[in-house]
């Protein structure tokens, strides 16, 4: 019996993971790679890989071929390691360790992604993640292009412009250029345990909550008390979300929930992405036209604002400006505080 292509078995072995759990097959009539995949379970391509093998290669009964047991993701656009991690259950650095990754490696459509043994077949924890996880942050990079602002970069990765700004040492008014780098923090939060499934996770709004709620996200907004819901984006805010209802037939649901126009909070649950995280929310639209251009110089907003800039970005939506969405520590924006009714309504909707 020999081992087929030896040499190209070791380098393609280390290619995958250092070390990888692993079978022998003793090749026997009418063997194919085709044939050994499908024995094994393993992906065909794999397979050849770690065998220095292409799909013309062949094989004679007695030759060695060398099975990867382990489980194997192939890599699709929009893949990265956190998200492979999430989908089979795997802690992060894990699953970098399998694949002598580190958080800054990328990957690319087609690479390979060894799945660590004692993972499910997917990562949905839903309420029953860890809740001794702490949200972490990694790095990656973004090349300038034609047009970009950095407001827009940020709005596009879901992270402040303050942020992107202090992380690469520049200020508003520094220059931006096609094919300028910049350093691109990448904020990884854990799913959180709750009481029961009727509640949802408790995220600070400065380590968590603002990242998994990103500018630019559509969500469900759901009443504690009565389940009602409707449907919402938020367009902006820092110390809080700044959100504005979907459709005209969202803006009167919320109505109805809050009875109106008001400044009055309720608990309320935001759905969004499989998760279901605690807020405090009013109905109130303020600081908007909805019959003027989003972000720009407006003669007249609602809720008495007078002229200014627009708070208004979602149109036909029988809705002037934004409303207020609150979470654990967020502040208002007029005096830089924390409200304590929302804070009593997001420990309410959390199960505290």
């Amino acid at each position: 019996m020999k081992i087929k292509n030896l040499m190209a078995i070791s380098l393609a072995a280390l290619t995958l993971s250092t070390p990888v759990q692993a079978a022998n097959h003793t090749v026997v009539k009418g063997d194919t790679y085709w044939t050994i995949s499908r024995q094994y379970g393993v992906d065909f391509k794999t397979l050849l890989q770690a065998n220095g093998a292409n799909e013309s290669s062949w094989l004679e009964i007695g030759d060695i071929v060398y099975v990867p047991t382990e489980k194997v993701h192939v890599v699709s656009k929009g893949d990265t390691y956190w998200l492979i991690a999430k989908w089979y259950g795997v802690d992060f650095k894990t699953l970098l360790k399998a694949n002598n990754a580190t958080e800054s490696s990328w990957l690319e459509i087609g690479d390979r992604v060894i799945i660590p043994q004692g993972s499910s077949s997917s990562g949905s924890t839903g309420s029953s993640g860890s809740a001794s996880t702490k949200p972490y942050v990694t790095y990656t990079t973004y090349t300038v292009k034609s047009g970009d602002t950095y407001w827009n970069i940020a709005n596009n990765f879901g992270i402040p412009m303050e942020e992107l700004l202090n992380t690469n040492g520049l200020t508003e008014n520094s220059s931006i250029y096609a094919g300028k780098t910049l350093k691109i923090p990448v904020h990884h939060v854990p799913v959180t345990s709750t009481p029961g499934s009727q509640y949802g996770e408790y995220l600070d709004w400065w380590e968590a909550a603002q990242y998994v709620i990103p500018v630019g996200a559509t969500f469900t907004v759901q009443d504690f008390y009565t389940g009602q819901s409707f449907k919402a984006k938020r367009t902006t805010g820092s110390g809080h979300a700044d959100c504005e209802p979907l459709t005209a037939s969202d803006t009167s649901k919320m109505n109805t929930i809050f009875g109106g126009q008001n400044w009055t909070s309720r608990p309320v649950i935001i759905i969004y992405n499989g998760r279901k995280i605690a807020a405090s929310a009013t109905s109130k639209l303020h600081a908007g036209n909805d019959g003027a251009a989003g972000g720009v110089w407006t003669s007249w907003r609602s809720d008495d604002y007078g002229a200014g800039y627009n708070f208004d970005w979602v149109k036909g939506n029988n809705a002037h400006g934004v409303f207020d969405i609150h979470f654990l520590n967020s502040i208002r924006h007029n005096d830089g505080k924390v409200h304590q009714t929302h804070q009593k309504n997001v420990r309410t909707s959390a199960g505290k």
